[in-house]
């Protein structure tokens, strides 16, 4: 049975989202061809919304599969949603549009069509994607989210995406952004945990009065891990 393709949502800039989408986290002893083969099979069978991240390490294999699917005719670009993430040692100002550039160079894409803060907290800037310290202990940095934000504002201007938005923020950290001085482009949505254990109300009531879309990720729980 195929996905209906045009169920989609309007984002608050006038984008639309397709409603379902096919997430590509896994960890880290299953291959990484898997990650394109898997897919492929979602494009084939409707699936038009890919969601990836810099910080899955799986954008080389996720692009080859989109790339794969327009060349033999599946798809055209514009058909497909793409999502992305920024890691969370890339929010100082300076360094968001070179996550943006990597993961778009990784994936074969001109441009997103959506590109989110992929969590409000921030690690120490570097190579290491979960720096930790001679404990153990992850390493945190405390960039203004706003600063973070603006940059990601200056992404959508030159074009490399088309709609920005935020993941795992609450409500507080949401105002941040909302509340700040010369705001140019609100978050078109939060991407979030949510399922019948975890559903979100109070923060979907919030969203809904910001035209902010929530999106759930784990809807259906998660395999990401055996502690989980």
């Amino acid at each position: 049975m195929e996905l209906d393709r045009d169920s989609c949502v309007l984002l608050n800039d006038s984008y639309k989202m397709p409603v379902i989408g096919f997430g590509t986290y896994a960890p880290e002893k299953f291959p990484k061809n898997l990650a394109k083969e898997g897919t492929k099979v979602a494009i084939e069978v409707g699936y038009r919304h890919i969601d990836c991240a810099y910080i899955y390490d799986r954008e080389v294999e996720v692009g080859r599969a989109i790339q794969e699917k327009i060349t033999d005719g599946t798809v055209k670009r514009e058909e497909i949603f793409y999502t992305g993430k920024l890691p969370s040692t890339f929010h100082p100002p300076e360094r968001v549009r070179l996550a943006l550039e990597k993961s778009l160079k990784d994936l074969q894409l001109d441009y997103m069509d959506l590109f989110l803060i992929h969590s409000p907290l921030g690690f120490k800037p570097g190579d290491n994607l979960f720096p930790v310290d001679e404990n153990g202990k992850l390493i945190y940095a405390n960039t203004d989210l706003r600063d973070t934000w603006k940059a990601m504002e200056k992404c959508k201007d030159a074009g490399l995406v088309r709609s920005i938005g935020v993941s795992n923020f609450n409500r507080r950290q949401l105002e941040l952004i909302l509340n700040m001085p010369g705001l140019k482009y609100k978050p078109v949505c939060n991407q979030v945990e949510c399922h019948i254990y975890l559903n979100q109300s109070k923060l979907l009531e919030f969203c809904k009065s910001k035209d902010i879309v929530l999106v759930g990720y784990s809807v259906l729980g998660s395999s990401r891990g055996e502690e989980w």
